[in-house]
């Protein structure tokens, strides 16, 4: 029995969940009291956590699949689109918590990927809700895009600079 516990301990040390500890630690306050607070009052269970992450992935990239549907009509594209990019995005806070997320986002290895990322979701919106522009919205999904894939590779060791460097060797026009 004692085994599965540590397993399961390690489980949830493994996907970012706090892992529960006999002795009561002091509090110390930061810059993220806001955060602090927040995730003090939304603590959810292992199975809850789950549920919260299988439900809002399996939504996001329903919508992202569904958007495909009505590829030919960029404005409704861009917004099924962007809003499953969302709604997956937001999956992973459930497993590791909207502050570690956070956190994740803004480390100085992927701050640049997360922002552009940001960007271009607010961009391929803005373009399809209130410009109904079908080529902007297109090129804005095409930079969206483009951004997930560097946002995603920056999860991965050594993703990015690998890619660069592929893609310089592939379009080098030097024999």
């Amino acid at each position: 029995m004692e085994k599965m516990n540590q397993a399961v301990e390690k489980m949830k040390m493994l996907v970012g969940m706090d892992v529960e500890d006999n002795e009561s630690a002091v509090e110390e306050e930061s810059s993220f009291a806001f955060m602090d607070d927040f995730n003090r009052n939304c603590t959810l269970s292992t199975k809850q956590r789950l549920h919260g992450f299988a439900i809002c992935l399996v939504a996001g990239i329903t919508c992202t699949l569904l958007s495909m549907l009505v590829f030919f009509n960029p404005v409704k594209f861009g917004i099924t689109f962007s809003f499953g990019n969302l709604l997956s995005l937001g999956s992973t806070a459930f497993l590791i918590g909207p502050k570690r997320q956070v956190a994740m986002m803004l480390d100085p290895v992927r701050i640049y990927a997360t922002a552009i990322y940001i960007a271009s979701i607010i961009i391929a919106l803005f373009c399809a809700l209130y410009i109904h522009n079908k080529l902007l919205t297109l090129l804005a999904i095409l930079l969206e895009f483009g951004a997930l894939i560097w946002y995603s590779l920056s999860y991965i060791p050594f993703a990015r600079s690998m890619v660069s460097k592929v893609m310089v060797a592939c379009f080098d026009t030097e024999f």
